[in-house]
C-alpha cells in the first residue's frame, strides 16, 4: 500500500495496529487512509499504510520525538475518521 522510501530512514518510529473484526472493514479503512501517505507527510516525519488481513499497520517515522508524536496523532485521527466513515457503507 504505501511504502515510501522516505519512511525507513528515520531515527524515530512507532507501530500503530487497528485490529477489525473483518478482513474486508480492514481494506476499508486502509484503502482510505493509505491515499494520505506522501500527502501529508512532513519534513520531519512520515508514514506507510499496510493491511495485515483483519488489521491496518500505520507505520509513523520522524526525525524527533515531537514530530513522532504529531505523526501519531495525525494518523490515528485518519483511520478514526476511516472507521467511522466506514461503518456508514
Amino acid at each position: 500500500m504505501g511504502d515510501s522510501s522516505d519512511a525507513t530512514v528515520r531515527p524515530h518510529d512507532a507501530t500503530l495496529r487497528f485490529e477489525y473484526d473483518s478482513s474486508a472493514r480492514a481494506r476499508a479503512v486502509a484503502c482510505a487512509v493509505a491515499q494520505e501517505v506522501g500527502e501529508i507527510d512532513g519534513d520531519r516525519s512520515a508514514a506507510t499504510v499496510d493491511r495485515d488481513d483483519a488489521a491496518v499497520v500505520v507505520r509513523v517515522v520522524a526525525d524527533d520525538l515531537v514530530a513522532l508524536r504529531a505523526g501519531c496523532n495525525t494518523w490515528g485521527s485518519l483511520v478514526e475518521v476511516a472507521e467511522r466513515t466506514s461503518g456508514l457503507a
